[in-house]
Order: C-alpha cells, then structure tokens, then sequence
C-alpha cells in the first residue's frame, strides 16, 4: 500500500482558510468601514492652537450637551473641498461642527476660508498632525459625531458627499440628534 504524505493535503487546507475569510469579510455589516476604538469613548483633547481670525476651539466645546460634529480637515485635500459645502449646509441646519485643521501652513487655511466660506463654529490647528492620530485619523477628511457629553458616537472617513453621506453618515447622525432629543424631553419630564 503507498504512503500519502501529509503535505498533500496543506494546499487545500490552505484554499479553504483563505476562502473562509473571504466569505467572513464579504458578509460584515459594512466591509468599507473603517472601525474606531473611540466609538462610545470619550473623545480625545483637541490642539490648543487655533487659526488666527477664527474662534478657538476647547475640549469644552466638546461637551456642551448638543450633538457637534468634528471635521479634521485640509486646504490641500480634494475631498475636504468636495464636501465643504455640505459642511455649511449642516452648519446651515444648527448643528455644529467644530473643524481640526490638519498639517496646514496657515496662509492656506486662511485662503481656503476666504475662498469657500467657513462652515466651522470653532477651529483648531494640528500643524504636525499628533492630534490626528490620537483620534485615529488615517487622512482628511474624517468626520466625527459626538453626543453632548463628548463621547464619540460615529466616524466617517472620507467626504461627505452623495450616497456615501445620505446612506451612512446621515442616518447615524439623524439617530444621534433623535437621542438627544429623547433625552432632553424626558429630563424636562
């Protein structure tokens, strides 16, 4: 009788490993997402240095009781100039978003501002990106939700433009302002 060796069958157990990781990712709720270990934590003390014209933003800013968005932003980044005007229609809507201008000589930021209008209530600068990181943000622009007490509630990584912004930036962030709502309600009741 002839001896099979078992190296004959690594190969397939190989295929099916890999096949079944495949599978696995395939069937996530949104394999594009970009997970974040902030979800349901606090959120991360912003830059204390600001854009000269603009007003300051504070980590108490972050914590007024109002859902507020921050957006880590760029004059140099195309997709920070495709969703700009989203921005200001969210701003446009009352919600406020706090900007975190990332690796930027500040003659652009301030041009950028000039040029396009500025949606932010406050800004922060993060001139060599430290700030970034500790948010975990991979590139400009990422967005962030936050409940009134600071605690980060969603993260969108990328522009906030067409689908991707009403099929899944939008929802989460509708949920957060309907929370809100629910809990100021019931602490008038």
């Amino acid at each position: 009788m002839a001896r099979v060796s078992p190296l004959v069958a690594l190969p397939p157990l190989a295929f099916a490993a890999l096949a079944g990781m495949f599978l696995w990712g395939m069937n996530r709720d949104d394999p594009t997402a970009l997970p974040s270990t902030l979800i349901g934590q606090q959120a991360p003390a912003v830059p204390t240095t600001g854009l000269p014209g603009t007003a300051q933003l504070t980590d108490a800013d972050l914590r007024t009781g109002k859902v507020t968005l921050v957006n880590f932003w760029a004059s140099w980044c195309p997709p920070c100039r495709a969703e700009h005007p989203t921005l200001t229609a969210l701003t446009a809507e009352g919600i406020p978003v706090m900007g975190v201008d990332l690796k930027d000589p500040e003659p652009q930021a301030r041009r950028f501002l000039a040029e396009h209008g500025n949606p932010f209530a406050k800004i922060a600068t993060d001139p060599q990106g430290r700030t970034a990181i500790e948010w975990g943000v991979t590139a400009p622009p990422e967005t962030f939700i936050l409940d009134g007490q600071g605690r980060v509630l969603f993260r969108h990584a990328g522009p906030l433009v067409g689908d991707d912004y009403r099929q899944r930036f939008r929802p989460e962030l509708d949920k957060a302002l309907a929370a809100a709502a629910a809990q100021g309600t019931a602490a008038a009741d």
